[in-house]
């Protein structure tokens, strides 16, 4: 893929650490190609949803259906039903549509007719969805943006990437030559060697001050919660072990921090209006906190 290498790794590591990934921008700027591109790298089941304004529930998880031969309900498996699911678009589908969701993606399960229908153990959502001023989307719910660990966009590519992407698009799409370069047991053992990276108990304090400030910064109407705070963590980890470090610093907090907190800041309408935004406020909390004092060349204590 062409560009955007900035969220390209922000995807490795939403794999790494097992944690679901939102994908915003525009359309036509290559979302759906990067979790297509992600999925297609791994030898594993890969389901899609092509969300829109009348998709409902079942078609997401599944429904119970009436065998006449042996005489009894069934349950049909959804698309849910996958080790990496594509949910493209999903803020074109309504809020009812897109809570069928937040069990999936927080408890790998899903309830139907009061039976628990367990996902797989390594199931993974790449959502996309476009800017939320445009016509036909529903804003998500608070609660589904906090299940997302992290969050990134494309952004367009600069003239030379796109005369390559041009070029490189000229016959056949290069996605449709791309070949699994990990199976799910290799995938599993990355994931394992991301949580024998250590952490100074000083960062962890650290990412708590974080977390805190995102809630008590002004203007902020909701900021960031446990659950980010564990997922900062887990994404710092992962950043460095692909830095070839088995220990975090700093600045793999700072690499991470936009993508795992703005996504989970709602700042109140009246600061909106005077130009803040879920950025400002994170990079006010980054600049605001001290930095603990880590070893730059040995592992922590």
């Amino acid at each position: 893929m062409r560009g955007g290498e900035s969220a390209i790794r922000l995807a490795v590591i939403s794999l790494l650490i097992r944690g679901h990934l939102l994908i915003e921008d525009v359309p036509g700027t290559g979302k759906t190609v990067l979790a297509r591109a992600l999925a297609r790298s791994l030898d594993a089941r890969f389901g899609r949803i092509q969300c829109t304004q009348d998709l409902l529930p079942t078609d997401i998880t599944g429904v119970s259906i009436f065998d006449p031969q042996a005489l009894n309900f069934r349950f049909q498996e959804g698309p849910v039903f996958t080790d990496v699911l594509l949910a493209d678009e999903i803020n074109r589908a309504t809020p009812r549509a897109q809570s069928a969701l937040l069990e999936c993606m927080e408890e790998r399960q899903v309830t139907c007719d009061g039976v628990r229908h367990a996902l797989p153990s390594g199931f993974l959502v790449l959502a996309t969805q476009n800017p939320i001023d445009m016509e036909g989307t529903f804003p998500l719910p608070e609660a589904q943006l906090d299940r997302f660990a992290l969050s990134t966009s494309l952004g367009y590519p600069d003239d030379e990437v796109l005369v390559q992407i041009l070029e490189d698009q000229r016959g056949a799409h290069p996605i449709d030559a791309l070949q699994p370069v990990a199976d799910l047991a290799q995938l599993v053992a990355a994931q394992q060697a991301v949580t024998q990276v250590r952490c100074d108990r000083g960062l962890l304090r650290y990412v708590a001050q974080l977390t805190r400030a995102t809630r008590e910064a002004e203007g902020v109407q909701l900021g960031a919660s446990p659950r980010a705070a564990l997922f900062l963590v887990r994404a710092a980890r992962a950043w460095a072990l692909l830095e070839a470090r088995d220990f975090v610093l700093p600045d793999d907090v700072h690499a991470v921090a936009h993508a795992v907190l703005d996504h989970r800041v709602l700042v109140d309408p009246r600061s909106r209006l005077g130009g803040r935004t879920p950025k400002t406020v994170v990079d006010e909390v980054l600049g605001k906190v001290p930095v603990p004092l880590v070893p730059q060349d040995a592992p922590p204590e």
